[in-house]
């Protein structure tokens, strides 16, 4: 047996091996040479790390990967953003989740919490030009969860458990919880595993830490933490309520009343013209102070949109959702699409409705797609993706009463799905994408962007309803 670099009974042994790494490379530290086309796989890195650094067999052992001090090795990547912050590429995948065992655990003797309870982690800087022996790394270091976000992590822990528990182990998704999530594990999603209390197969899953808290992780651990301000004031509180529910409690406080009430009952200005107004109303709230972030929705991924409705409680407008560009979604398989990643959030919607041309906060309220609706957006996105291969974008090409030529595609409409349409979002008929293939009626290369929307009756239907 060859003798380790490091004590294995000694976490401060590991700890100050690991971060000798700092500013190093794995060529560097292992002294490796290998063909880049023969570790284009980007779970190579941990296995190297594992094999030449630590100097053990990569594994999938239950238990952690230095099971004599409890501590589990997992190394991912990072960007650099500008002024030398840094920030997750994605999220942090931690241990599969076994159906046929996770009902019979409680949150304490978890396979999860075993093996994840305590974290080395390793950020190295992801370079698309280089080869990964050679990316840098920058960050090594012990992550324990403190306090308050383990209630939270074993509340996400209990939800997707219960789900399982239900029979609905195939409808996880990464919207049901905050900080831990249920991503999908293996080529492209499609492993199928079988769940205890349901005949239908579920695709394999891990439990993985939503990149928000990995950023979180990352500016803790470099020193470069943003201001933050707290919804969860305290360890108590956050035993006593889920964030959900004091979020949904505070803004209660103000419902049925007008922008100016509630502003004077904050006894605050803000300026109202600006397009942060409704994030800033928001905050203030919340208590938080205007120029922080909310630290558990940085940390949750949860995307606030803010709903206008009229009298009858149809939204003044469908939510549109970022463009997509055409020659990346014919090369896209829907479990990496843009639209089904932003549509597995957590997001808190909030309401304000007309009344005599006066806006009234209605109501708050968190929410995540279901299962069901997912797949008719999946319907929608694969008809896009085929018209764009197909070259059919152009339908007709009518003349409106100004007699201007108009466009009329055959992207799914209203019509075509009561969930989600796609329509043009440019800032005019010139803001364009180039086209995988020439349209076949106008033979046009290039076409006015677009993007997918939820579709405002099934805003007020299912989400302000509901």
């Amino acid at each position: 047996m060859r003798e380790l670099p490091y004590d294995i009974y000694s976490k401060t042994s590991i700890l100050a091996y690991a971060k000798e790494l700092i500013h190093q490379t794995l060529r560097l530290k292992c002294k490796l040479e290998f063909e880049p086309d023969k570790i284009k796989n980007k779970g190579n890195f941990g296995q190297i790390l594992e094999k030449y650094y630590f100097l053990y067999e990569p594994n999938s052992n239950s238990g952690p990967d230095f099971k004599e001090v409890g501590l589990e090795l997992k190394s991912s990547p990072i960007k650099k953003l500008k002024k030398l912050h840094y920030v997750s590429k994605e999220r942090l995948v931690l241990n599969i989740i076994n159906f046929m065992e996770v009902t019979e655990q409680n949150f304490n003797n978890s396979s999860f919490w075993k093996k994840n309870k305590n974290l080395l982690l390793i950020f190295y800087l992801h370079e698309l030009e280089k080869n990964l022996l050679d990316y840098k790394i920058e960050i090594a270091d012990e992550w324990c969860f403190p306090e308050i976000d383990l209630e939270i992590i074993k509340n996400d822990w209990e939800i997707i458990t219960n789900k399982i528990k239900n029979g609905k182990a195939h409808e996880l998704s990464e919207g049901d919880t905050l900080y831990l999530g249920a991503c999908t594990k293996g080529s492209k999603g499609g492993n199928l595993r079988e769940q205890p209390y349901s005949q239908i197969k579920a695709k394999q899953r891990a439990y993985s830490l939503k990149q928000g808290y990995v950023n979180h992780i990352i500016a803790s651990l470099s020193g470069k933490n943003p201001i933050y301000g707290k919804v969860i004031s305290s360890l108590e509180v956050a035993k006593k309520s889920s964030l959900e529910e004091i979020v949904v409690s505070k803004f209660q406080f103000y419902y049925g009343k007008t922008i100016a009430e509630i502003l004077r009952l904050l006894n605050i200005s803000i300026n109202q013209k600006a397009k942060n107004f409704y994030a800033n109303l928001s905050k203030a709230i919340l208590g938080i102070e205007l120029n922080k972030e909310i630290e558990e929705f940085s940390k949750a991924d949860i995307i606030v949109k803010t709903v206008r409705l009229k009298e009858n409680n149809l939204p003044a407008e469908d939510i549109s959702f970022p463009v997509f560009k055409y020659n990346e979604i014919i090369s896209q398989n829907w479990e990496d699409s843009e639209i089904k990643e932003i549509l597995e959030h957590k997001f808190l919607f909030i309401f304000f409705q007309y009344e005599n041309n006066t806006l009234k906060l209605k109501k708050v309220k968190f929410w995540n797609m279901p299962y069901k609706d997912l797949q008719e957006v999946q319907r929608v996105w694969k008809n896009t993706k085929e018209i764009v291969k197909s070259g059919n974008i152009v339908k007709e090409i009518q003349t409106n009463k100004d007699g201007k030529q108009v466009r009329i595609t055959n992207f799914p409409s209203k019509k075509f799905s009561n969930i989600s349409h796609v329509r043009p979002h440019a800032i005019n008929a010139n803001d364009v994408f180039e086209l995988p293939v020439k349209d076949k009626i106008t033979e046009a290369k290039v076409y006015t962007k677009h993007c997918f929307w939820l579709n405002n009756s099934y805003i007020k239907n299912e989400i302000y309803l509901k």
